[in-house]
């Protein structure tokens, strides 16, 4: 559903005006910032529902951005775009917060298919998170609770901090419990779209959740590799 607020943060002008003119004739409410200073302080008075972030920008790199604004606390999904193809600059912005990178030169229609499949998560309740539809109100492996309703999870009491596709990630394959789940399942399911061949979100997601719900995370009990396949969840 078109409406929804969008930052584009580019310094490139010619590439900044295409993409505001084209999301805006798809319904989005656009905003734009050409480099990383003015991205933080359009963000953080505008709210949006999501961000377009180009990596290379004056002032701020799109990295440094997103780390700030995720430790501010703002949780809108972050597109990152990049001219670089090395895949560590792809993992950085993952680690970083960023929830979907681009590389440069992309199709409108890759871009609004990316957009909508991120804006489609941030609105999903649990009965609509793929494989919840039957699920319990909570999940509940030892010390480790799954709150679905309120998508929360606590470990010994302790609330978690995690993010929308963390606890999505989590609660797909807590109800798929003792199952084997590839990468490429877990992006289809989790993500919503063919990620190209490229499963490193996945295992990033999963080293992130390792490393808040389990007790030594180099060598995890609760969600464990599966070489060559996936991963699964034993509680």
């Amino acid at each position: 559903m078109a409406g929804e607020k969008i930052l584009i943060v580019e310094d490139d002008q010619t590439l900044l005006d295409g993409l505001k003119y084209s999301l805006s004739r798809e319904g989005y409410k656009v905003s734009t910032a050409t480099d990383g200073a003015e991205a933080l302080e359009v963000a953080r008075q505008e709210q949006p529902d999501l961000m377009i972030l180009d990596i290379m920008l004056p002032e701020l790199d799109g990295l440094e951005v997103c780390r700030i604004l995720r430790k501010e606390g703002m949780t809108m999904p972050i597109l990152m775009l990049t001219a670089k193809v090395e895949e560590v600059d792809r993992v950085v912005g993952l680690e970083l917060g960023a929830d979907d990178y681009i590389t440069k030169p992309f199709s409108l229609r890759e871009l609004l298919a990316r957009i909508k499949a991120s804006l489609r998560r941030v609105g999903m309740t649990a009965r609509e998170v793929s494989g919840l539809e039957r699920a319990p109100p909570g999940l509940r492996f030892g010390d480790l609770d799954i709150d679905l309703s309120r998508h929360q999870v606590a470990l010994g009491g302790d609330l978690l901090s995690l993010s929308p596709k963390e606890f999505e990630l989590l609660a797909y394959l807590a109800r798929n419990r003792g199952l084997v789940i590839s990468r490429d399942t877990l992006l289809e399911r989790i993500w919503g779209y063919e990620y190209e061949g490229d499963t490193r979100t996945v295992d990033v997601h999963i080293r992130w959740l390792r490393e808040k719900i389990e007790t030594d995370p180099a060598s995890p009990c609760r969600i464990l590799t599966v070489r060559g396949v996936g991963y699964k969840f034993e509680g």
